[in-house]
């Protein structure tokens, strides 16, 4: 890097860091408190796994076991390690993200990579659903990258997706999309991964595992208020607006079966169809919080992408002014305007500020001129070359 592209990463860093300390809210650590909380009560203090509540609070463990036995080294860790490993982690988790997604942009383009890189990684320390990832030593970008990198499979896609459906239900909708896709082989080594892992964790815990499918999973009340402004999914609007939840499970009806036909008619590409499907996640689960919607990235690199492939000068710059826009709301904190308040139609259209543009990213991805027109090359993650041993 130039001097001058040096002085721009470090003047945007400094920026980032000024945003970081006045803006936003720190959240000091709380899910990975949860975390190493719930398995050295589970382990070391010979606990429940399900009975644990962080310092006095109502919450505690939420996922299934095999999730428990993935996380059980905390239990043994020291909070500055747990809190170093988290960082770490999810750096190299946002480290990857750029490297499957933004590099192959940069090198099509035949830009530099350092700059734009830096850049893009300050950007995601920005993006409230990564910062709040960050903050809370949540595991989102990492269940993230577990889930993309089966983009980058052939030979063992779906493992990946299995993996982190056994860490935490949301990305089973992945398998539903690889049948949908008639990815066969695929859906079924993801179904028998999360099997698998589901039975292990099974033998290695039977009291939690029988605790977690008979009881915990069933108790909502355990992960938090449905209208608690933080849940940008169509569940928490409908909540918000304190309607019946037959609202909800209409709007769910409808984001499906749209999602089911334009999987099976438009046959989209795997990075599309992944990239649609973590939208879809984001809008029907009952729970989003703002941080699980990371699931949104891969969406927005896609339209990055295609948008700096537009041909005709004003529209790419109309287009690429409208992802600024969704970025800067997404990074504003501006839903938690209506923390207080979040109940009404007063507060309809701000408090669910993220929704909208998950609805709005949904049916942009989703258009006809993004699915049919070429392929553009930067965006679709192509394997490495493969090597005479081993896997690509």
């Amino acid at each position: 890097m130039t001097k001058k592209q040096v002085a721009l990463v470090v003047a945007v860093a400094i920026a980032v860091g000024v945003f970081l300390t006045t803006v936003p809210t720190f959240r000091h650590f709380f899910d990975l408190g949860v975390y190493r909380g719930a398995v050295r009560y589970w382990l070391v203090d010979g606990g429940g796994l399900y009975e644990f509540h962080y310092q006095d609070t109502r919450y505690g463990f939420t996922y299934p076991p095999f999730a428990a036995l993935v996380l059980s080294p905390l239990a043994i860790t020291s909070w500055p390690v747990a809190v170093a490993a988290a960082l770490v982690l999810n750096a190299a988790a946002v480290t990857l993200l750029i490297r499957w997604y933004f590099v192959p942009i940069l090198r099509r383009r035949g830009c530099p990579l350092w700059t734009p890189c830096a850049l893009m990684f300050l950007g995601f320390l920005v993006f409230e659903p990564s910062r709040d990832t960050f903050s809370y030593g949540q595991v989102n970008l990492l269940l993230l990258v577990l889930v993309c990198g089966d983009l980058r499979s052939r030979r063992s896609g779906g493992i990946g997706i299995g993996l982190a459906a056994a860490i935490k239900l949301t990305p089973v909708i992945f398998i539903g999309y690889l049948v949908l896709s008639r990815r066969y082989r695929q859906a079924a080594t993801a179904s028998v991964t999360a099997v698998l892992a589901t039975v292990l964790a099974l033998l290695a815990a039977p009291d939690a595992s029988r605790e977690f499918w008979t009881d915990a999973f069933w108790d909502t009340g355990r992960i938090g208020e449905l209208y608690y402004v933080s849940n940008q999914s169509l569940r928490g609007v409908v909540a918000r607006l304190d309607a019946p939840a037959t609202w909800w499970l209409a709007g769910v009806a409808l984001v499906v079966a749209y999602w089911c036909w334009w999987v099976r008619v438009r046959r989209p590409d795997r990075v599309t169809g992944f990239a649609v499907t973590g939208v879809v996640a984001c809008l029907i689960s009952p729970i989003t919080w703002v941080h699980h919607l990371v699931w949104l990235i891969p969406g927005v690199f896609l339209l990055l992408g295609r948008a700096l492939g537009t041909p005709a000068p004003d529209l790419r710059r109309r287009r690429l002014a409208a992802l600024l826009a969704g970025f800067a709301v997404m990074s504003s904190s501006v839903v938690w305007i209506w923390w207080a308040h979040p109940i009404g139609w007063a507060a309809f259209p701000g408090s669910n500020a993220y929704v909208w543009l998950s609805l709005a990213l949904l049916l942009v991805l989703t258009r006809p001129v993004w699915v049919t027109a070429p392929r553009v090359p930067e965006m679709t993650l192509t394997p490495p070359r493969p090597r005479p041993i081993g896997p690509g």
